[in-house]
Order: structure tokens, then sequence, then C-alpha cells
């Protein structure tokens, strides 16, 4: 699925908030008659409130339809599925315009949409120009009113990378652990006056992404070091220097092949030791 988090207060479903799992959930439980209800989804990875995701991935547990459905507009396979592409038609209609599912497939055995996992990629998309960002991006990239030296940016980003404790970067969370394996994070200039950065990990802890590039942009325009970064990792000390939401878009779940979903899943559950 996909989604514009401009209008979303997250992923997580809140009493009295406008969230993602909120709406999918309301439109999953509107079913034909004869189908169960998915009681609620599981996600590959929630994001914060306002950031947007091209490729997220959910799973839902359901009942197969006992007999026949009673609409002859809705097949039925040998499964007890219905019509997957017909039920995803009815879902986009009945979802908001900033929430589509793009697929609906059965998921093969042992699949769990969060612990399966092996990766997930975010951008994060900045513009420097200085007059900020041209007005039909300005949901999606964040306008930095500073030149930005990429070769610095990259410099900086690479000494953050392996397996380490980034308490520093992560909101933290009672009983969580804020050991993660940050495989990617590399600059590229796209356009005169953009700027990406693509960051990739086994898993995120909270608002990780983006104290990540905000305390590398601050290396970016000269107000900071390239070392500064990686002594704020060590101090683990929560760093104040967040990027805002509205320029993070998830852009894919990785999984390993389907003989491996479950003893993957299995691994993911047993928690992190601390470094």
């Amino acid at each position: 699925m996909a989604y514009d988090g401009t209008d979303f207060s997250g992923w997580a479903r809140q009493p009295g908030r406008r969230t993602v799992q909120g709406s999918l959930e309301e439109a999953l439980a509107t079913q034909p008659p004869g189908a169960s209800v998915p009681r609620s989804v599981v996600v590959a990875g929630r994001t914060d409130a306002g950031v947007h995701a091209a490729r997220q991935v959910v799973h839902v547990d359901v009942e197969p339809y006992d007999g026949q459905p009673t609409s002859r507009r809705l097949t039925v396979d040998e499964r007890g599925l219905p019509d997957l592409d017909r039920m995803r038609h009815r879902w986009n209609r009945l979802l908001p315009p900033d929430v589509r599912v793009l697929a609906a497939a059965p998921a093969p055995d042992g699949f769990d949409a969060r612990f399966s996992a092996v990766r997930r990629h975010y951008r994060y998309q900045v513009s420097d120009a200085p007059w900020g960002v041209e007005p039909l991006r300005r949901k999606d990239t964040l306008a930095w009113h500073r030149p930005l030296a990429v070769d610095a940016l990259q410099e900086a980003s690479q000494a953050l990378l392996g397996l380490q404790d980034f308490a520093a970067y992560c909101k933290q969370r009672e009983g969580a652990t804020t050991v993660r394996e940050l495989q990617r994070f590399t600059w590229r200039r796209v356009g005169e006056h953009e700027v990406h950065a693509d960051v990739s990990a086994d898993a995120f802890c909270h608002s990780m992404v983006r104290s990540l590039v905000g305390a590398v942009l601050m290396v970016g325009d000269g107000r900071r070091d390239v070392e500064w970064p990686h002594r704020v990792l060590d101090s683990r000390q929560r760093a104040s220097s967040v990027a805002p939401a509205h320029g993070l878009t998830l852009l894919a779940i990785d999984y390993p092949p389907d003989d491996e979903l479950a003893a993957r899943a299995e691994q993911t559950r047993n928690v992190r030791d601390a470094l």
C-alpha cells in the first residue's frame, strides 16, 4: 500500500485521531455478506505522523468463506479466498484518496509483515534552494535555507554504519532495544537544489531516520564538523536535531525467499542484545 502521510497522525491507530491503520481497518471491515471481519492488520514498519509511504507492507489474518458467498459478484477459490483484485478495487473505493492498496495476494506460509522483513528502505528529500521548496514539492521535501555540501554529508553518514546502539538517535520506549544495523546511509545531489538521503537498516527505532538526517544536515551546512554525529552516537544521549517528518518516505521492504520467512520471523522476535 501507499499513502501521503500529511494529514495522518502516523500509522498506528489512536483514539480520536486520523491514522493510516484506522483508515485501512475500517475499509477491511466493510466486507461482503458472509465474509469474516479482520481484527487488525500487522505492518512492516510503523511510520510517524507526517511520514509518507510508497511501498508499505501489511498482513491480515482472515477466515476462509464457509460455503459460497451470497454476492454473485464475488468469486471464491478452492481455499475459500475471494478474488483479491476485486477486493482491492472495493477497498480503494472505501479508502480516502491519500491511501491506496496497490496489490493484494495470499501470503506464503510463515510470512509476517513485520518480523519476516530483513530490511527497510527510506528516502529523505531536501531542497537547499535560496527560495525554499517549489510549491508542488512542499509536502514531501524539506526546505533547508543553507547550501549543503554533499561530500561532507556523505563522510559524516558513513561513520554511522554498522551494528550499533542508536540510543542517541531514537525516541526511547520502555523495554525496547535501540540496537540496530544501519546498512546504508548515502547522500546524492539529484538536481541543482535537491539532495536525497537513502537510508536502509534491518529495522529502525522511533524517529531514528529523522534524527540521523537532522544531525548530518548540520554537518552539510557547515555548522558541525564531520565527526560530530559519531560523537553524538557514542554519547548515547538523545540528540535534539530531528528533521521534520514530511521530507521522509518509506520506499520499500525486503523479505527473504519464501522458505526462509518463518525462520526469519523467529529470529527477529528474539530481542537484540545491547552492545
